[in-house]
């Protein structure tokens, strides 16, 4: 059986996490002085030396400011109180597909400089499953492989941050394009398959271009087809 070792919060790390949850849950308000350390002393009845570690803890977490001779201060937390896929969640579509759009444009740049043999191999799978989907569909497949198409792009870029966050944004994004391209066929009378077949060029020139190294030629590309 496999040793689990269960490591206890200290007093100090305890004090962080109630402060903290009084901060986000807007107990104390931004620019709002902390109380003393006698008095969170005797608050949380710790000693100064778990008090000031959980200061510590909170200021290099961006929560708190701490200004030598004057005091301490709750800094201002934005966005801290909703995790970032909640936020995404209650985002207008447009907004996301606004930023996914720009993310995209760095992420190509990015992939043709540093993707790998590997990486290459990756996009080409997933961009010929794309094209065969958009012949035969069905349309909700043919959706799921360009986002996947994109997606190995961002991988290949050689930055989880960005690759992670263009996940994030086409995780929500799937929904709106299912509902969209069909509005879009039928408005323009033709099948919805059919804008996916369109860009098929463009998406094979954006491999190419990748798998050459032609930075400006992969973000000319992008741009073409965020234009499309």
């Amino acid at each position: 059986m496999m040793n689990m070792t269960i490591n206890k919060k200290s007093l100090a790390e305890e004090v962080a996490e109630q402060l903290r949850a009084a901060i986000t849950s807007n107990t104390y308000k931004v620019n709002e002085q902390l109380p003393t350390e006698p008095e969170l002393m005797k608050q949380f009845g710790v000693g100064r030396s778990s008090i000031r570690e959980a200061i510590r803890i909170l200021a290099n977490s961006g929560l708190l400011r701490v200004q030598q001779g004057v005091g301490t201060f709750i800094e201002a937390h934005a966005g801290i109180t909703e995790p970032f896929i909640q936020r995404l969640k209650r985002a207008e579509a447009s907004d996301l597909d606004e930023v996914r759009k720009l993310l995209e444009m760095k992420i190509a740049e990015k992939a043709a400089a540093n993707h790998t043999a590997e990486d290459i191999k990756k996009i080409k799978a997933v961009l010929d499953k794309r094209n065969a989907l958009a012949q035969t569909g069905p349309l909700e497949d043919c959706i799921q492989a360009d986002i996947d198409f994109h997606m190995s792009i961002a991988e290949a870029a050689g930055n989880p941050i960005l690759a992670d966050l263009y996940q994030s944004f086409s995780l929500q994004l799937k929904g709106w394009f299912l509902k969209i391209y069909p509005e879009m066929a039928a408005l323009q009378q033709r099948d919805a398959l059919e804008i996916f077949r369109e860009t098929a060029d463009l998406h094979n020139e954006l491999y190419k271009s990748i798998k050459v190294r032609d930075g400006k030629k992969a973000w000319n590309c992008i741009t073409q087809i965020i234009n499309y």
